[in-house]
């Protein structure tokens, strides 16, 4: 077993324990800080708090006669700056708002802010530069659900000059107007949000969820929202109940989310758990996510945006994240009109998912929607509908059901036709799968070029429940127990891939090029 320090500022540091695990580790490990009993753990990612600034610390794990060790210094740290200090109540009442915002603009640099426990009522909290902001063990920011009370961000903000506009509010995809975010940056640089408390979006089915496809005003606020910012850290904090998507990172770059917690009822609408659109150089670590819609869902923006600013999200690392409840666990798509590529997730854990390794795309993303490079590779799964789905007539938005986007025949490869290249799915157990082992479907004039299965297993829940495997016209949802099913694909490669259970032909090919075992 190895110890590595993953990131630490002046108060806390995050910790990955390697010893083969996927999320949880086989043992209960004991971790001591500078000798003293921390806390036993057999999670691999963990957070230690109440670190002293510029102090050396050594983090030992220990299980037995095994031990590992690693050693830290703590960064420098100047003020802090208590929201208590500034009027803030947290009573659970009042709105503290304005107070937790004056601490925020008072603090300079290398310092925090400090959100003692308590209930705080906010509405929006807007980030700032060179900021290290922590919500201590006990500490809920509970936002309110009135709209009066949020800024409105308009989609598109033109510039004195006819050729430039900023970007500023987004709806799945477009340039829209939108509630701002309850934790909220607009180009800010240097940010870390962490600690033990919980950031409440409050939403439910009598607030914000209550006719969630009505734009009343502007759309509705995401949880944390990130515009072109750079350079942030959100670790160890719990999100839940958010009135949207939970967190929303929009053409930002060099982001990390660490140790979070990311929750939200089943029934809850859109409530994806991270959608980084547009981004590059994420890193996800160690997240729990249970939420109503795909847990990450990896986006880069509808035609309009896509096509115009051409930011594809890229480079981006998942690792030892477990996903819960949602729709997809990991998804890509829909709107991708400017790509993704260069991603990998590795050593995730897939539960009661309606899918695991998803890609959602149709007609009309556009030439710049490619999907390339992708490798899932040593995931676990247990309950998921059906593990594997790409679906290139993926049927949202109004048009999403018409001809153009819906027709299986060949039509002529324009502007409009997006692509998907290379994915490899690697070392990967999936066990009670329900509906489709796998159902890859490709368009017919650009099909998909190159699936690599590399040690796949998949077998079938006992009591199967049947579902439709893929969001496109003329799949049955009364399908269970189908093995693979793959569409207009140039290249598939199936090394030690065994689907035990399935009750037709355990791999059904239409319209594939080659096929290599």
């Amino acid at each position: 077993m190895t110890l590595k320090i993953l990131f630490k500022n002046a108060r806390f540091a995050a910790v990955e324990l390697e010893d083969g695990g996927v999320y949880d580790m086989e043992k209960t490990w004991k971790i001591f800080v500078n000798g003293k009993l921390y806390k036993e753990t057999s999670r691999v990612i963990n957070m230690i708090y109440g670190l002293e600034p510029e102090t050396e610390y050594e983090i030992r794990a220990d299980h037995g006669d095994e031990t590992a060790c690693v050693t830290c210094k703590t960064d420098y740290e100047y003020v802090t700056m208590n929201v208590r200090d500034f009027g803030a109540k947290g009573d659970g009442v009042s709105d503290d708002t304005h107070f937790i915002q004056a601490a925020v603009m008072a603090c300079p640099r290398e310092s925090r802010v400090l959100i003692p426990s308590g209930v705080y009522r906010i509405s929006t909290l807007f980030l700032k530069d060179h900021l290290n902001l922590e919500l201590e063990k006990g500490a809920v920011l509970k936002a309110f659900t009135e709209r009066e009370k949020f800024p409105v961000f308009q989609g598109t903000i033109p510039g004195n000059r006819s050729e430039e506009e900023m970007l500023l509010g987004t709806w799945e995809g477009d340039s829209q107007a939108m509630f701002s975010g309850i934790i909220c940056g607009v180009r800010v640089n240097d940010v870390t949000i962490y600690g033990e408390g919980v950031v409440d979006g409050n939403a439910s089915h009598k607030n914000w969820w209550e006719n969630p496809k009505d734009i009343k005003i502007a759309a509705r606020p995401r949880m944390i929202f990130l515009n072109q910012c750079e350079n942030i850290v959100v670790a160890g904090i719990t999100v839940q109940n958010s009135p949207s998507w939970n967190v929303h990172p929009y053409f930002s770059r060099h982001l990390q989310f660490i140790g979070m917690q990311i929750l939200g009822p089943k029934d809850s609408p859109n409530t994806d758990g991270l959608d980084p659109e547009s981004c590059k150089d994420v890193r996800i670590t160690g997240v729990y996510f249970s939420v109503g819609d795909d847990c990450i869902a990896v986006k880069s923006g509808k035609i309009a945006v896509g096509s115009k600013y051409k930011t594809p999200s890229e480079d981006i690392i998942i690792r030892q994240c477990c996903m819960r409840d949602g729709h997809g666990s990991i998804t890509l798509g829909s709107e991708m009109a400017a790509g993704v590529k260069n991603l990998k997730a590795m050593n995730c854990k897939f539960l009661n998912t309606d899918r695991g390794l998803r890609i959602k795309t149709r007609r009309g993303r556009g030439k710049d929607a490619v999907i390339d490079n992708i490798l899932f590779e040593d995931i676990v799964m247990d309950h998921v509908m059906t593990p594997f789905v790409i679906n290139c007539f993926y049927f949202c938005d109004p048009d999403g059901k018409t001809d153009y986007v819906q027709c299986k025949k060949a039509l002529p490869v324009d502007e409009r036709t997006p692509a998907v290249k290379k994915l490899t799915f690697k070392n990967i157990k999936a066990d009670n799968c329900h509906v489709a082992a796998a159902f890859f479907y490709g368009l017919p004039e650009q099909k998909i070029e190159e699936i690599n299965m590399e040690h796949v297993r998949v077998t079938y829940a006992k009591e199967a429940k049947a579902g439709k495997p893929a969001m496109m016209n003329g799949v049955s949802d009364e399908i269970k127990k189908m093995g693979i099913y793959a569409n207009n694909i140039k290249k598939l490669t199936l090394c030690d891939v065994n689907i035990q259970g399935a009750d037709s032909e355990a791999i059904h090919t239409e319209n594939v090029d080659k096929v290599v075992r």
